[in-house]
């Protein structure tokens, strides 16, 4: 794994507030939302009728930012939370967002509660006085 991969790592894989922005028709749009980082992406759980959701089916680049780091991904719904092949990563969820998962926010059962995957294709982290520039392959995606 490479220094950055690990300090992206180290740094999101917690319950992390990530801004979000999306295009709604040809003006961004930017919201907080509560992600973690792990494998070259982000994951989010959301509602499958959002409007940043609406947004991404139209237009999937995103511009994500958050302490120290900015980028851009590609996001796509990897479907309901208790689907079978998301298993692994509610497991993770469950793990990271322990604080408030549960707490009624969100229905888990509601078909359209999903994950939201954001793969990141380009940024940039700061750390310790060090830039970083990220792409694919230095966060282990290639």
């Amino acid at each position: 794994m490479s220094e950055a991969a690990t300090i992206m790592a180290e740094r999101f894989g917690g319950d992390t507030l990530l801004s979000l922005a999306t295009l709604d028709g040809d003006r961004p749009s930017v919201r907080l939302v509560d992600g973690f980082y792990e494998d070259g992406a982000f994951h989010v759980i959301t509602h499958a009728s959002s409007p940043k959701m609406d947004q991404i089916r139209a237009h999937p680049v995103v511009g994500v930012c958050a302490e120290w780091f900015g980028g851009h991904g590609l996001a796509e719904s990897l479907g309901h939370v208790l689907d079978p092949s998301n298993a692994a990563l509610m497991a993770r969820a469950r793990g990271v967002f322990a604080g408030w998962l549960g707490n009624g926010d969100l229905d888990l059962a509601d078909p359209d509660t999903v994950f939201l995957r954001i793969r990141l294709t380009d940024g940039v982290l700061w750390s310790h006085g060090t830039r970083y520039d990220l792409d694919p392959a230095t966060l282990g995606q290639a």
